[in-house]
């Protein structure tokens, strides 16, 4: 015959029980407690009864009268049987000093030796004891009958043990009635706690609970993605390392409102947005990140969950392939041209005209030289001399002219490894996308950059400017161009106002400024000025400031 072990009862079931068995383990200890107690006050009770019963016949005149005769069973009989009735005791015996029964509720021991102790009451005390006589256990009082000073007889008034158990039965039972009463109220109250309960940890027991937890929490320390929760108030209930180090948050935020965070105002506006946020991006001092917000609701609002990602080198690839598909684009055109240029000088020597050829395929070199020269010459730079080179055939495509100024003077090897030239690309290059954008169909549409060193107060600095002929900016969106998502331009299936933001991002991750102001001509200009700092050493050798993350590409 096999036995099955029964499995470990949910949380709910374990609490149940407990609950159940303290309840019927605190009413049995009360009744105990009771019982004992109404039985001592109930004997205490009982003494007093007899012993005022007890004196109240010893001092009747009519029972000192009676001992005077030569027969008081006659007078004292009678009268003890009625004061028993009235008074509810089990016994009245009245005797005389030697103990002589005169009264007994039994006849029959009328005249036989009273049993039970009578010497303190013949020295003329009253007391009580419990003791066992001819009606069984009882306690009873015991008095003197004194004629003056001297004893004449004895009063034994006493209520049967028995009587008195049966009084403490009765108020038990009612008590018990009244714990039982209450031990089912409590019984329901508990199944009905625990049934909620049951529901909330989905019948689970503290084992899979302690194990889910464990589960739960290498869980949060494991993804790489960044996890924020939020309670109904917007406050943080819960966050991962993943979100500590994306949001750039540090210490106990737990508790803490969204608001008290210091995060951007456009990242704490999508936080405490109501609705739910799809793959919204969104940049913090170093990174862009992709926003997911998805409400926690059960009837009522209880919260939201936010999923973090960052896409910072995503953005940066993405700008990459932009930059790659623009250069293609450009190159493609250039081919056309070129295979144009190409047929021409063929036209032009099959119809005899070999100088004319030679002329017309001259200038097109040197033009090109020209240009090459000319970026070259100012900004030895190579990344951002192809960078320049790139635009400046994306620009032509576009029907804008890109310049390089007179005053750009930017050597290869100036730059210091604390100023990636892949920053560089992502802060020029976006300024040069939006300068082409606001020029393009402008009268004499141009675009003008400068790159060079200056020496300021504290130490030398990199200043990039980039103007157009475009409309320019309005002073009122002066600090507006710049926040995630403002674009004066339509949107587009990837979305505008990220260009101008990542700018931002980059000049401020190393310590620079940017501005925009109105450009001599009209258009608008914008100058990033960004502090030149040799590397500092730290333990290891590593650059200490080394940009945390990086990005490029993009419109405003």
């Amino acid at each position: 015959m096999r036995f099955t072990v029964p499995g470990p009862r949910s949380l709910a079931g374990q609490l149940f029980a407990m609950q159940a068995v303290l309840i019927a383990v605190v009413v049995a200890g009360y009744a105990l407690f009771t019982y004992v107690n109404d039985r001592s006050q109930a004997e205490e009770a009982a003494a007093r009864q007899a012993r005022a019963v007890a004196r109240s016949v010893a001092d009747s005149p009519s029972v000192l009268a009676a001992t005077r005769t030569d027969d008081p069973t006659a007078e004292l009989q009678p009268y003890a049987l009625k004061v028993m009735r009235d008074t509810e005791v089990d016994f009245i015996t009245i005797m005389d000093p030697r103990g002589i029964r005169w009264t007994h509720p039994d006849p029959r021991q009328i005249g036989q030796t009273f049993q039970g102790h009578t010497e303190r009451a013949l020295k003329g005390q009253t007391f009580t004891e419990t003791y066992t006589g001819t009606l069984g256990p009882s306690v009873r009082a015991v008095t003197p009958i004194q004629d003056g000073t001297r004893v004449v007889g004895l009063v034994s008034a006493g209520i049967r043990v028995e009587q008195i158990t049966q009084r403490v039965q009765d108020q038990l039972t009612a008590l018990l009635g009244v714990a039982a009463g209450a031990l089912v109220l409590g019984a329901v109250g508990t199944y009905v706690v625990n049934a909620r309960l049951r529901r909330h940890t989905h019948g689970m027991n503290a084992t899979e609970l302690s194990r889910m937890h464990d589960y739960h929490q290498a869980a949060l320390h494991a993804v790489r993605e960044g996890l924020l929760m939020l309670d109904g108030q917007y406050r943080v209930a819960l966050i991962n390392d993943g979100g500590r180090e994306l949001l750039g948050v540090a210490g106990d935020v737990v508790g803490r409102s969204v608001a008290e965070l210091g995060l951007p105002a456009p990242l704490t506006g999508a936080l405490l947005a109501s609705e739910p946020r799809v793959d919204e991006v969104h940049l913090t001092a170093a990174r862009v990140l992709v926003i997911n917000t998805s409400p926690v609701s059960g009837g009522e609002r209880r919260g939201t969950v936010v999923t973090l990602r960052d896409v910072t080198e995503l953005q940066s690839l993405m700008g990459e392939l932009d930059s790659e598909r623009g250069f293609t684009q450009a190159l493609r055109s250039q081919a056309h041209e070129a295979a144009n240029r190409l047929h021409t000088v063929v036209s032009l020597i099959e119809l005899g005209r070999a100088e004319e050829a030679v002329e017309f395929a001259t200038a097109e070199l040197e033009l090109a030289q020209a240009l090459t020269d000319q970026v070259v010459a100012a900004v030895s730079e190579p990344v951002l001399a192809a960078l320049l080179l790139g635009k400046t055939a994306q620009a032509n495509e576009r029907g804008v002219e890109l310049m390089v100024s007179e005053d750009s003077s930017l050597d290869d090897g100036l730059l210091p490894e604390t100023l990636p030239a892949r920053d560089l690309v992502t802060i020029l290059g976006n300024l040069i996308d939006n300068a082409v954008d606001a020029a393009q169909g402008s009268a004499r549409a141009r675009v003008t950059v400068a790159a060079y060193t200056r020496n300021s107060a504290d130490a030398p600095e990199l200043v990039l400017r980039v103007s157009d002929t475009g409309p320019g900016v309005d002073p009122e969106h002066a600090e507006a161009v710049f926040q995630r998502g403002f674009s004066t331009k339509p949107a587009g299936p990837g979305g505008r106002g990220l260009g101008l933001a990542l700018v931002r991002q980059a000049a401020q991750r190393h310590e620079g400024s940017l501005t925009v102001a109105e450009a001599d001509g009209g258009g608008a200009e914008f100058e990033v000025r960004l502090p030149l700092r040799e590397p500092e050493t730290v333990a290891g050798g590593v650059p200490s400031g080394a940009p945390a993350a990086r990005g490029a590409g993009g419109d405003a």
